[in-house]
């Protein structure tokens, strides 16, 4: 078991956003704010991280032939339980996430997971997996979170920060870049995300390729 691999993965290399494209209906829709960001972003690590350890304990007796179908089953039983958490104990979360949350059930990060990973590894590897994965994901939602308030709005931290949670007001609404706040401006800022990092994980290739052409 490599650890600071797995981490790599989940972070940077193998992200489930920016490398692998996964659950990009949630990360667009709900990027409006930090607290929605955070709070999905925590959502999905544990509903992976649970499921990612029940499908592992489980890999020798689901047959193979309806292996989805109890993915499925098991995936779903966890989203509920955190839906029912999230209404019981944080109304206003749960509000402003609405339908996103059920929705983890066909979040494509977590069925990927436990087809391609967990299903087939044991139940330590399988846990960092979805922490680690789930870690990559909520970075995404908070740095998209971060841009589009921040611009979109002209503050910071709604749901979370300044007076009555409304956010810390960093300069006048009517000079925000309105946009960023709408569908569009998800669009534009996870494509920049998705840009910078690919930049970043190819530029040591591209350097590879030089030193060859040089030599």
């Amino acid at each position: 078991m490599n650890v600071k691999q797995q981490l790599k993965e989940g972070l940077l290399t193998q992200n489930p956003v920016t490398v692998q494209l996964l659950g990009m209906c949630s990360t667009m829709a709900i990027t409006t704010s930090l607290f929605n960001g955070i709070g999905m972003g925590l959502s999905v690590m544990v509903i992976l991280t649970l499921a990612n350890v029940f499908i592992s304990v489980l890999r020798n007796v689901i047959p193979n032939k309806i292996r989805i179908a109890c993915f499925i089953v098991v995936i779903a039983t966890f989203v509920t339980m955190v839906d029912l958490f999230l209404k019981a104990y944080m109304e206003s979360l749960s509000a402003s996430l609405g339908v996103f949350i059920p929705l983890i059930v066909v979040n494509c990060i977590i069925l990927g997971r436990a087809e391609s990973f967990a299903y087939k590894n044991g139940v330590a590897v399988s846990a960092l997996d979805g922490i680690f994965q789930g870690l990559g994901y909520t970075w995404v939602l908070v740095v998209m979170c971060v841009i589009r308030e921040f611009l979109g709005a002209g503050k910071f931290g709604g749901g979370l920060l300044g007076e009555g949670g409304n956010g810390i007001v960093i300069f006048p609404e009517e000079f925000a870049i309105a946009g960023l706040s709408r569908p569009v401006g998800g669009f534009l800022v996870l494509a920049f995300i998705i840009a910078a990092v690919q930049y970043f994980l190819n530029k040591p290739k591209k350097a590879a390729k030089k030193e060859e052409v040089a030599q």
